[in-house]
């Protein structure tokens, strides 16, 4: 029997649309969050602005900066490389387990996905760009059939969604990622597992290392003060 579920509040609704700008990059990092411009583009008063603000702080995606106000968090590149160390060693071993556990209609399921990344290449939208990407990666967490790994990239899904934005907000090309996406799954359909886990570690340490790369340069170019 399914449960009702109860409507979410306005708090939580605004702290949902504010995350999601946060974590597809339509808040750059160290962009300000103007409470007043939030609260009329939402048609909502300050209160849930605030509360959800709060919830952002609480959460580490916003900061306080004095008389700035509250800023986007920025994405620090030790932040970044903790999150795809974390990645390069747990999405191999993902890879492993999907082999053993995928569904039988895998090899539909990656078609659908290889051709919807394809089509967000085409877009040229990077929000779209990042939810498929995070979906490709989301399919094999799936098809691995572990709790744990399910469990553990859900909780720390949102920060992986800001690292994927740094990677295809100009880092790593959109149609690279897909080549990448698309060597891992010919592998992995053609059963040669060591080839798709050398491929998947390769594909997330080569948008490591231009990542922390461009964070790098980021942090060390003088910061504008408005």
């Amino acid at each position: 029997m399914q449960t009702i579920e109860q409507p979410k509040s306005l708090t939580e609704q605004t702290y949902d649309i504010l995350l999601n700008a946060i974590c597809s990059g339509e808040f750059e990092p160290g962009e300000r969050l103007n409470q007043d411009e939030i609260a009329a583009s939402l048609k909502v008063s300050r209160q849930p602005v605030n509360s959800a603000i709060s919830l952002l702080k609480a959460n580490g995606f916003v900061e306080d900066t004095g008389r700035r106000g509250v800023v986007a968090s920025p994405i620090s590149p030790e932040q970044f490389l903790s999150i795809y160390e974390f990645r390069s060693a747990v999405e191999p071993f993902a890879i492993r387990l999907a082999h053993e556990r995928k569904p039988a209609d895998a090899a539909q399921e990656a078609e659908m996905m290889l051709k919807r990344g394809w089509e967000a290449v085409r877009s040229n939208d990077p929000h779209q760009q990042i939810a498929v990407d995070f979906e490709f990666h989301e399919m094999i967490y799936t098809w691995a059939g572990n709790d744990t790994i399910q469990t553990t990239m859900r909780t720390n899904w949102h920060h992986i969604r800001r690292s994927m934005a740094v990677v295809v907000r100009g880092v790593v090309s959109a149609d690279t990622s897909w080549t990448e996406h698309s060597r891992v799954i010919e592998a992995l359909m053609q059963g040669d597992v060591e080839r798709a886990e050398d491929e998947m570690k390769a594909h997330i340490d080569r948008a490591t290392a231009k990542a922390v790369a461009r964070l790098l340069e980021v942090n060390a170019a003088p910061s504008e003060v408005p």
